[in-house]
């Protein structure tokens, strides 16, 4: 199953990015064997629509239309979702994978949020606890959180309940 983490905004070259791109790059070469691909990261600009949901409309279109196969499952990052601890969250995407899933899209919404439809169309919606967090901490969290989860799955001593 391909992993791919869309993304509204683009990150900046710097210690942020350096700590995705890091664990990104631990999740490749961990992943293979499990039949976890890491398939990249998609940005896309912020939109310049006039009001908060003429934004997240545009926005979401972007994000269906990379999710629209019906073998690809969409995972909202919301601080509205559900919280999982890092095991369950392993387990799922393990599911997904054994159930033939061939690609998983996580979406990093904009600074306006997730439209409701996307919302709606979501496989799941998870959040990083309750706090609403930067683009930039966020994209980190889930490329470290993707790598824990593939550690999990091979019992690597990497993760620690």
């Amino acid at each position: 199953m391909r992993l791919t983490i869309f993304a509204v905004g683009r990150m900046k070259s710097g210690p942020d990015a350096d700590l995705v791109s890091r664990y990104a790059d631990r999740l490749t070469k961990s992943g293979k064997a499990l039949g976890l691909d890491f398939d990249g990261l998609v940005e896309i600009p912020e939109s310049r629509a006039q009001t908060a949901e003429q934004r997240k409309a545009e926005e979401a279109q972007k994000c269906a239309a990379l999710a629209a196969d019906p073998s690809t499952v969409l995972i909202l990052l919301d601080e509205r979702g559900k919280s999982l601890s890092s095991r369950k969250f392993a387990d799922r995407l393990a599911d997904y994978r054994d159930r033939g899933t061939t690609r998983a899209v996580f979406a990093i919404g904009g600074p306006d949020g997730h439209d409701a439809a996307l919302r709606d169309r979501a496989d799941l919606v998870i959040a990083f606890g309750d706090q609403t967090w930067p683009h930039q901490l966020a994209r980190i969290m889930l490329a470290e959180q993707l790598y824990r989860a593939v550690t999990i799955l091979s019992g690597h001593p990497y993760h620690r309940d």
